[in-house]
């Protein structure tokens, strides 16, 4: 009996160990992606490359969320598409965002359309874009999370506030708002030609309206300082019609971790470190 006390007493350490080893492998190899819909209507999210996500396109119903695993190394866009049709057969039109009549989308989506861009690597770079126009106010929320990790994307509804020579239209109402690249094609607006570096490529007037409405997207091309963010071993929660300052949360491991996360960590740690402790004094008892 003594000795299968004594056989038992290293059980904690290793389940310890075992657990934060496989906290490790999770940082090297993947990432998870919680996609939201807060929007009042049905949207369409796509992905490219969306080989991960479901094959690249799906609906969200209002208040429904998905997650998919995402290797480090996937380098891509996440949009979303706004009044769309599908057949029994994937097939379909799409008023915003579309990437032809497809349901999963093999490229990227028609302007204009708000971005979620990501490039996973040992450090994470992402950032919400409106380079190619405004179409659902989005936002990336990073959790389980190391480094400054800070939340991006809209703030604001740009089809509120489009300027009309930018606006999309569709029954009456404004659905998106365009670029002034888009728009104009001219090398000030599109940041080319003699336009073509951060030093000549300046904020215009419409940059300036999608930066009011959307503080930490990128609203032209060299927008860098205040659009792009970095991040080590974190998962991430997209989310549209929501904002920066909304707490958010994503299930990981089956359970849920919130945006603020060492208020979560602490939590976890202490449950985990009760389980264990309770797990561990039961097989003590009970030799």
């Amino acid at each position: 009996m003594e000795m299968e006390k004594r056989a038992s007493l290293p059980l904690l350490p290793l389940l310890l160990c075992f657990l934060l080893s496989g906290a490790a492998r999770r940082a090297e190899s993947a990432r998870v992606f919680t996609i939201i819909n807060k929007c009042k209507a049905v949207i369409w999210p796509a992905v490219a490359p969306g080989e991960s996500f479901g094959g690249g396109g799906f609906a969200l119903r209002p208040g429904q969320s998905m997650m998919f695993t995402a290797p480090v190394g996937w380098s891509g866009r996440i949009w979303g598409r706004t009044d769309c049709n599908f057949d029994a057969g994937g097939n379909g039109s799409c008023a915003t965002g579309s990437c032809g009549s497809a349901l999963k989308c093999g490229s990227s989506g028609a302007t204009p359309a708000s971005l979620a861009e990501f490039t996973l690597a040992s450090v994470d770079y992402y950032d919400v874009s409106l380079v190619d126009g405004f179409n659902l106010p989005m936002v990336i929320t990073p959790v389980n999370r190391q480094g400054n990790c800070s939340a991006a994307g809209c703030d604001g509804d740009l089809r509120l506030s489009c300027p009309s020579e930018l606006a999309v239209k569709a029954n009456g109402r404004t659905v998106a708002c365009r670029s002034a690249c888009d728009v104009f094609d001219t090398d000030q607006y599109c940041c080319r030609g003699l336009f073509g570096n951060p030093a000549t490529c300046q904020p215009t007037f419409y940059s300036k309206k999608f930066k009011a409405a959307c503080p930490t997207a990128y609203s032209y091309a060299y927008d860098d300082p205040t659009s792009i963010f970095t991040c080590s071993d974190a998962d991430y929660v997209i989310t549209f019609c929501s904002n920066r300052k909304q707490s958010m949360c994503s299930y990981h491991n089956n359970q849920l971790v919130c945006s603020d996360s060492s208020r979560s960590l602490a939590i976890s740690v202490s449950r985990l470190m009760l389980v264990l402790l309770l797990s561990f004094l039961a097989l003590q008892f009970s030799v």
